[in-house]
């Protein structure tokens, strides 16, 4: 049935995308951890969309290293827990009028627990049943052309390291993750979803064998812990 679309403009254009929590150290040695969703990968690249005026901006373009830490269904009440909570002190103003308050304990509160990344500082979180160290490899302003010059950052992250639960690998298969058992926490217009149903459709792409990929990404994590 053909239905004619309307012209709108939605306040936020957030149709659902996979949380992450991003792990930093900050400048005095604690640790923060940010809930996010604005996040993509290509290859053994990840791209992502932060406040400029985020503890995880600063702690990025300081340290120019991150955990991205991907929850299942199963972690959401942690993910839930870090809600409206931001590193910076003073809180933004902008975060400030959303309701957001200073925590510098995200672990405690969050009940998650730190574990050591082999090639960062930043920690992993042990939950989290997939975790990726990374470097940044470039940033910029995002939405410098707009009436409030520079409201968020995009940060280009080359992954060095992946770390995966075993139970959510292809049974005979060291390095591929089985899209059947992993359930990603998805974020769509500010509310938590999962995948609610199988596999809708066969897919061709599917039928491309994975480690194709691996050669045109022209690129993979260095062996040597330390090398950036």
């Amino acid at each position: 049935m053909s239905v004619e679309h309307i012209r709108t403009e939605p306040s936020i254009l957030y149709f659902g995308t996979p949380v992450v929590l991003i792990s930093t150290v900050n400048a005095e040695g604690g640790d923060n951890i940010a809930p996010m969703s604005s996040a993509f990968w290509l290859g053994w690249r990840c791209v992502i969309g932060l406040d400029a005026s985020s503890k995880t901006t600063e702690n990025l373009l300081r340290a120019g290293e991150c955990v991205l830490n991907l929850p299942s269904v199963d972690e959401v009440a942690a993910v839930d827990r870090l809600a409206r909570t931001t590193g910076s002190s003073p809180v933004p103003d902008a975060k400030l009028a959303r309701g957001y308050r200073h925590e510098p304990r995200k672990f405690e509160i969050a009940g998650l627990t730190r574990t050591p990344s082999e090639i960062v500082s930043a920690p992993r979180i042990l939950e989290c049943p997939v975790q990726m160290e990374a470097a940044v490899a470039a940033s910029h302003g995002l939405g410098d052309d707009g009436p409030r010059k520079g409201p968020f950052r995009a940060f280009e992250l080359r992954i060095l390291r992946v770390h995966i639960r075993p139970d959510i690998l292809m049974d005979g298969h060291a390095n591929r993750i089985d899209p059947d058992r992993w359930r990603p926490l998805i974020m769509s217009f500010q509310r938590f979803y999962g995948l609610a149903v199988g596999e809708v459709h066969a897919s061709r792409l599917g039928e491309i064998s994975e480690e194709l990929y691996r050669s045109l990404a022209g690129e993979r994590a260095s062996s040597t812990a330390g090398i950036f």
